[in-house]
């Protein structure tokens, strides 16, 4: 009785898959019928049953989690990028993709990208203010919707990822020396 007992409190009626799991719990117990019952009816009247070995609060966390730290990073780059990396910035983003494009041979290809890996490289140089803001705000808008809901697959979190990289790696070394910078010392 007891190891039939222990095998419904932790798999519980709605991952039992089915009638012919019941007709083996009930074959291994002689009150077989009235432990079903009353773990299913503690399942109807509680509402949500949660099971044990289950990861979706841990996951919920996890996910809002870096939805958060997303968020406060392209509210930051939306706010700072046209200072920063804009066309009339501190270190414009325009004249170091064209370095990198002179570098690579005057031509974007594989060279170019896999020195600076930013989705900047497929869009249009002159408007690079505007792209610098619309990749923030893309970035902000995903991380609300996940901040709301709760939820997101791998194909979201890659997109925030790779907008993220975008605008970190237009950067340039700027962003690479704030870590190790001394007092004092600018980019």
């Amino acid at each position: 009785m007891a190891a039939a007992e222990l095998r419904c409190r932790r798999v519980g009626p709605a991952q039992t898959g089915g009638s012919r799991w019941n007709d083996l719990l009930s074959q291994g117990t002689k009150g077989g019928q009235q432990e079903q019952g009353s773990a299913a009816g503690s399942a109807a009247a509680g509402g949500v049953q949660v099971q044990p070995g289950t990861f979706w609060l841990t996951r919920i966390v996890l996910l809002r989690s870096i939805a958060f730290i997303y968020f406060v990073a392209f509210s930051v780059g939306y706010h700072q990028n046209r200072q920063l990396f804009g066309e009339k910035g501190l270190l414009p983003g325009k004249l170091y993709l064209q370095k990198i494009q002179r570098y690579a041979g005057g031509r974007v290809g594989f060279e170019a990208f896999s020195y600076a890996p930013t989705i900047l490289w497929f869009l249009d140089w002159p408007n690079m203010d505007a792209h610098l803001d619309n990749i923030a705000l893309l970035g902000m808008g995903l991380s609300v919707f996940i901040l709301l809901t709760g939820c997101a697959n791998m194909i979201i979190m890659l997109i925030l990822w790779i907008l993220y990289h975008s605008l970190v790696n237009i950067g340039q070394i700027c962003h690479h020396q704030i870590l190790n910078q001394h007092p004092g010392e600018y980019c």
